[in-house]
């Protein structure tokens, strides 16, 4: 997955003057769109529509500087139809129109070109195991929630908080199958994983396929399919993210497995009166890679 992830920023820089097609791509690297965009801003921290255009505005921002052209073929040259909509998008990369950075040789904020290394350290192993699961549903309480990547999320808190305490019991008694207990679900999640971007959240159960579920309830489909399924234990949600985040970093570059779409689900199987610790287990749909 390295070499692909390195393949992929070669490409980026052959087409920091054109479109490069992502889904096209991925097939030519021999993975998924939605894989591919998934570990890729796991690992550099960014979308990948973010990398390439914080690229694309280091190399036009050299062109502005360097002054052989005017400003509308620069635009045009990265993809842009007007001077307006470079500008704004110059701005957002480096804080100043590309008018003021031609006249005053700055500021600049370099995006430098991407390398992705892996490192092996082999001294903290992965609880993990491949399940393989007929379809199923989650049922339970859905919202609309922003994508934290670190430390509580203050609206999941909120949506769990606004639910009456005997719910909770009512969830349980409904749920029939694996994963077991109450669930943290989330679900409609953008490939590029962008913090602050929508997704969607349920707190409930997993039922079979025929089980009726209440119409008060939210039900997400779930397809069947193979689950890579990583047991954590410790302080919480620190232990857990470090896994979530240890699943790109580690285990997907060291294992034949890959991201397929679906809901990630996770189980919490005990925890401390307050909170502050807890075993769990992670939940991805996975697919041979």
């Amino acid at each position: 997955m390295i070499a692909v992830l390195n393949r992929l920023v070669d490409l980026v820089e052959q087409h920091l003057t054109g479109e490069l097609d992502v889904t096209v791509t991925a097939r030519q690297l021999g993975t998924t769109e939605y894989h591919l965009r998934r570990v890729f801003s796991s690992l550099a921290g960014m979308p990948l529509s973010e990398y390439v255009r914080r690229r694309r505005m280091t190399v036009a921002a050299a062109e502005v500087v360097r002054g052989e052209d005017d400003l509308l073929t620069i635009a045009v040259r990265h993809g842009y139809g007007s001077t307006e909509a470079f500008g704004r998008a110059f701005r957002a990369v480096h804080g100043a129109g590309p008018g003021d950075v031609r006249r005053h040789g700055g500021p600049l904020r370099t995006q430098p070109q991407l390398r992705f290394r892996l490192t092996v350290e082999g001294n903290i192993p992965m609880d993990t195991r491949i399940v393989e699961r007929p379809a199923f549903r989650l049922a339970g309480h859905a919202a609309r929630v922003p994508l934290l990547h670190r430390g509580v999320n203050p609206h999941i808190q909120q949506h769990i908080a606004g639910l009456p305490p005997e719910e909770h019991g009512r969830l349980k008694a409904l749920g029939n199958t694996e994963p077991d207990g109450l669930l943290q679900v989330t679900d409609d999640i953008d490939p590029d994983s962008a913090e602050g971007n929508e997704l969607t959240y349920l707190h409930g159960v997993a039922v079979s396929e025929d089980t009726a579920v209440p119409e008060d309830l939210d039900a997400i489909g779930v397809p069947a399919g193979r689950w890579a399924v990583f047991r954590t234990a410790g302080p919480h949600p620190r232990a857990l993210q470090e896994t979530w985040a240890a699943t790109a970093t580690e285990w997907f570059p060291s294992n034949p497995w890959r991201l397929r779409p679906g809901p990630s689900i996770v189980a919490v199987l005990e925890r401390a009166d307050d909170f502050s610790t807890a075993t769990c287990e992670l939940w991805l749909p996975v697919e041979p890679a």
